[in-house]
């Protein structure tokens, strides 16, 4: 746990990387010819790339200020966040172009960023299910986590490949500092998954 200082960089810091790309978004000059339905698909596509900075932090609970039973507790709830913002995103798109929508839902999409952005989403419809089906599932903890975490990095890095190819309201700098914050996040929660851990008696 960080001293009271350092929790309150860290969260500044969360803070800062969330609201300027909506901010830059925000005041893009290609929002002027778009449909109000686009606009809300884009927004939510930036919903889902600014969640994912927090997932892996709450999940291994070094955030500060939050326990473990609390990260793990919002690390469901932003998961489900993570998943209609999905569903948001892809409606948005059905309804303004949804020939577009149908070539990269069958891979058939000239643009290879909608490739990445679908096996992103097959990736946290198939995380979400996993942890809704943990139970019923019955796998061993270490295989459930080995799975979920392997979802997870497909997710992260569809994503962000997803976002860094299109050219398209997020702002350039910010785009990228979010998502290489999204990647450090991600490689902080590997390296901490490796380390021993002592179980108390």
């Amino acid at each position: 746990m960080p001293p009271f200082g350092g929790g309150i960089l860290v969260w500044a810091l969360v803070g800062t990387a969330w609201t300027v790309p909506f901010i830059a978004a925000a005041n893009s000059p290609l929002l002027a010819w778009r449909d109000p339905i686009y606009v809300l698909a884009g927004f939510a596509g930036i919903t889902g790339l600014a969640l994912l900075l927090v997932q892996p932090l709450l999940a291994c609970g070094i955030l500060p200020g939050l326990s473990l039973l609390t990260s793990r507790h919002a690390h469901r709830w932003i998961g489900a966040g993570l998943v209609a913002s999905v569903v948001v995103h892809v409606a948005g798109l059905w309804v303004t172009s949804p020939p577009d929508v149908v070539d990269a839902l069958l891979f058939r999409s000239p643009t290879s960023f909608s490739v990445w952005g679908v096996i992103a989403m097959w990736a946290v419809f198939a995380s979400a299910m996993l942890a809704a089906g943990r139970r019923r599932l019955r796998l061993r903890p270490m295989t459930w986590r080995r799975a979920h975490t392997g979802l997870g990095a497909v997710i992260v890095a569809g994503t962000v490949v997803h976002a860094l190819l299109i050219q398209g309201t997020m702002e350039t700098w910010s785009k990228l500092v979010l998502c290489a914050l999204v990647v450090a996040a991600t490689a902080l929660m590997f390296a901490g998954s490796k380390r021993p851990t002592i179980r108390p008696r």
